[in-house]
């Protein structure tokens, strides 16, 4: 009788760092920037310091932060071209030569792990020193810790120190309630470090051997107060004292293309509305002129987000090699359809009868605007790191903000060419700028669920980003009295109130240190 040898099971690596011996020497981090050519600037791996108490009890704690290879990694899941990828061992890894460099994994980690190489300009993380395992060899900084802290091993081998550790041990992981299944553990661990909002940044800007980097896009640790309870999340006496600034991902370009994004969809969901109402005018809108504002809006689209990218010349991946679970990439494609869709509108109106272009293409086209104009609400939910954009008010407020600006844009025209209409579209700006701020009051007040997404909320409000947001929100009341300002008074506030929001919004959701 022939038989067959089973196949040995698939390893499933993980890390445990032993707070109790760690000594915060940084060998880890100098070992790791040296097997990996990591560039100055970036980390992989770095050590960050919190004293806890007060004299003469203080005592220092530090936490090994790096990426903590999740079960269910969500950089992964946001990635538009595969290339961060989760292997059949668990070890998250990445593949340079087909990174666009959108920065989508960057707003997905909940551990602020992942970073544009400044030399190539793709995403690069700790990988496990995946080159070392898969030769029998350990990672760098597991050989180079001189005290053993930091631990590799198969948790399917029930024999291996880091089974043991994590099966016969109390361990605790970094943000639990985020739901990735992190596979590094911690011993021994104090919560001030673990939470990354528990103590409170020093006073003058500055670290043990460095000044804090908080200008601009970059994010420290430590809770900068705000008004809100105390400025910590925990009880103890607990001061940053080292860490390494972060930078947040996505830029002015980002806000900007909501904005162009959503002038594209309401400039042709709008008047399609309007017409099914019975509002005169909205037809003639709808024969050429909608659906040429809205190409050309969705053309500067393209160009924003192409912009933005580390690798633009790469963009044609997305639809090349495209990975179905991105919401980047689902939005690349509904964006595809609906600009073919406008081509075709465009191209038959003019060759053929406009009332039956509208008729055959019009519900489609209709679809296809709204989902344009909402999908941003599930590419920013993707980004599992930001807690401000958990928002289940973002789809409808987008679709809101979608069909004000699309309004807003056409009033000027709808006054040269149906006069008649004029007092129906200012009575849509004025009203959808109200329902505008409406929807921003309701996202405002409304309790947030986690600490997160306060500080984020606090960070618009009164924080960083106070000014674009409270212009935002003056330029919107001014746009609700459209039809006492006139329409060049009114399409000047709406863009540049909608504009100054959405800035604030997307910058305060990455305002919060999630490291």
């Amino acid at each position: 009788m022939l038989t067959t040898e089973s196949s040995p099971p698939v390893a499933r690596w993980a890390k445990v760092i032993d707070n109790e011996s760690c000594i915060g020497c940084h060998a880890c981090s100098t070992a790791c920037k040296s097997e990996n050519e990591v560039p100055l600037s970036v980390n992989r791996t770095y050590v960050k310091y919190v004293d806890v108490g007060e004299f003469p009890t203080a005592r220092r704690a530090f936490q090994v932060t790096r990426c903590n290879q999740c079960e269910d990694p969500p950089c992964a899941e946001a990635c538009p071209t595969t290339a961060m990828y989760q292997r059949p061992d668990g070890i998250v890894d990445f593949d340079k030569s087909i990174c666009i460099g959108c920065k989508a994994c960057i707003a997905a980690c909940p551990y602020d792990a992942i970073f544009i190489n400044p030399e190539d300009h793709s995403a690069e993380k700790c990988n496990f020193c995946a080159h070392r395992i898969d030769v029998g060899l350990e990672p760098a900084c597991v050989v180079v810790c001189p005290t053993e802290a930091i631990m590799v091993g198969d948790l399917n081998d029930p024999t291996t120190r880091v089974a043991e550790m994590v099966n016969r041990n109390p361990v605790t992981v970094r943000r639990p309630e985020k739901e990735t299944g992190p596979k590094l553990f911690y011993r021994g661990a104090h919560q001030a470090t673990l939470d990354p909002l528990a103590a409170r940044r020093p006073e003058g800007d500055l670290f043990m051997w460095s000044q804090q980097a908080t200008g601009g896009h970059h994010v420290v640790s430590g809770h900068p107060g705000l008004g809100m309870a105390g400025g910590s999340n925990s009880s103890a006496a607990a001061l940053l004292s080292y860490d390494v600034p972060h930078t947040a991902p996505w830029d002015w370009r980002v806000s900007l293309y909501t904005l162009t994004k959503g002038i594209a969809a309401g400039a042709y969901l709008l008047p399609l509305l309007a017409a099914w109402a019975g509002v005169v005018g909205a037809m003639t809108l709808l024969e050429w002129i909608a659906p040429a504002v809205a190409l050309v809006f969705l053309a500067i689209t393209g160009v924003v987000l192409i912009s933005d990218l580390e690798h633009p010349k790469r963009f044609f991946m997305i639809f090349t090699r495209p990975q179905w679970r991105s919401w980047l990439v689902r939005g690349a494609f509904i964006i595809g359809a609906y600009g073919l869709l406008l081509t075709a509108h465009l191209a038959l109106a003019l060759l053929w009868q406009p009332d039956s272009t509208i008729a055959y293409l019009g519900p489609i086209g209709g679809v296809l605007a709204l989902l344009t104009a909402i999908y941003t609400a599930y590419l920013f939910a993707q980004a599992k790191a930001r807690d401000l954009w958990q928002s289940p008010l973002l789809p409808p407020h987008l679709a809101v903000q979608s069909l004000l600006a699309g309004a807003a844009v056409l009033l000027p025209i709808v006054e040269y060419v149906e006069p008649n209409s004029a007092n129906a579209f200012f009575y849509m700006v004025g009203g959808l700028n109200l329902l505008h701020l409406l929807l921003i009051a309701g996202e405002m007040t409304l309790t947030h669920s986690t600490a997160h997404a306060r500080l984020a909320a606090a960070e618009m409000t009164r924080g960083r980003f106070r000014g674009w947001f409270w212009t935002g929100i003056a330029l919107s009341a001014i746009g609700v009295l459209a039809l006492w300002t006139g329409s060049q008074v009114a399409l000047i506030a709406t863009i540049g109130g909608l504009f100054a929001f959405e800035h604030a919004y997307v910058q305060g959701g990455q305002a919060v240190p999630l490291a």
